[in-house]
């Protein structure tokens, strides 16, 4: 990741992370497909590994700055393959980076409901 430095109010390197928690089951959501885009533009994706954590959405998303981006979580192969309905096939979080520094945006799920935040 690049960072500017300078001045005070110049903008630092931008980093995303995510985590998905099944709180139906109350265990990390391993496995999900994670696409992350900027203006309706796809710039990277990712998994999410055992722990339902996902670091790295691949080179195009190297290097964010401040935008709109959107995290779009496919979880309908996920409850598929614990043979659990769901109402939801994908969950879309828009959301707004202005300012420099790790952003994190957790995804607390269960098969009829969602919420996240953004974390740290």
């Amino acid at each position: 990741m690049s960072a500017k430095s300078g001045a005070a109010g110049s903008e630092s390197a931008v980093t995303l992370s995510t985590h998905v928690l099944d709180t139906a089951l109350g265990k990390p959501a391993a496995e999900i497909r994670v696409r992350l885009a900027r203006s309706g533009k796809p710039i990277g994706q990712g998994t999410t590994d055992v722990d339902g954590r996902l670091r790295d959405f691949g080179a195009g998303a190297a290097t964010l700055t401040a935008g709109s981006y959107t995290l779009l979580f496919e979880v309908a192969a996920y409850f598929a393959a614990s043979k659990r309905a769901s109402f939801y096939r994908e969950i879309s979080l828009d959301f707004e980076i202005t300012a420099g520094g790790h952003h994190h945006v957790p995804l607390l799920l269960s098969p009829f409901g969602y919420s996240t935040y953004r974390g740290s």
